[in-house]
């Protein structure tokens, strides 16, 4: 992977779980359940053709990284660097990290 195509990635990976922070919680308070399913539908669906219709997330090698990890690893050290307790960010890590393995298993199964 060259210089240029590993910061653009880390920039693709850095946006989405900026926006979910920032916007997500958000527009469930404005506009209630709706506002989730319509966050969810925005923001990860924004993202997912910016990183992977524009091309900003640059896959390298066999292994698939799945965007879940990127949501995980980043909505978790937000938390860690704000002042949550560090014992309810692990569960959601966790999560994340389960969401990864198995949004990887089920794009195997497509190929």
């Amino acid at each position: 992977m060259t210089f240029q195509a590993g910061i653009a990635t880390f920039a693709g990976a850095f946006i989405f779980p900026f926006l979910i922070r920032l916007c997500w919680g958000k527009m469930v308070e404005s506009w209630g359940a709706i506002g989730g399913w319509v966050a969810a539908g925005f923001i990860v669906g924004t993202m997912w053709t910016f990183n992977h219709g524009v091309g900003a997330i640059t896959q390298s090698g066999g292994a698939w990284i799945d965007m879940a990890w990127a949501a995980g690893i980043g909505l978790f050290a937000a938390s860690i660097f704000s002042g949550d307790d560090f014992g309810k960010g692990i569960v959601n890590y966790i999560f994340a990290i389960i969401g990864g393995i198995l949004g990887g298993f089920i794009l195997s199964c497509f190929l």
